[in-house]
């Protein structure tokens, strides 16, 4: 499951919450109760390494393959 962030627009209170993708967004506040929380948009935690298309697909003249680049090997 994601965790999501949000934030209240009234009191500036922050909070991260586990929530599945399918999950309504919260809205009330923990800290003033106002129904101001809004999600906040952040980077995604992990990276996608390997051989797939997304690995291969587009890459033109000297750009480096990511998955061979100073990773180590298990």
């Amino acid at each position: 499951m994601p965790i999501y962030e949000y934030e209240c627009q009234a009191c500036g209170h922050s909070k991260e919450a586990l929530q599945k993708i399918s999950d309504d967004p919260l809205t009330d506040c923990p800290e003033c109760g106002k129904p101001e929380l809004k999600k906040k948009i952040s980077a995604a935690g992990f990276r996608l390494k390997g051989g797939g298309w997304y690995e291969t697909d587009f890459k033109s003249g000297s750009k480096k393959n990511v998955a061979s680049s100073g990773g180590s090997k298990d």
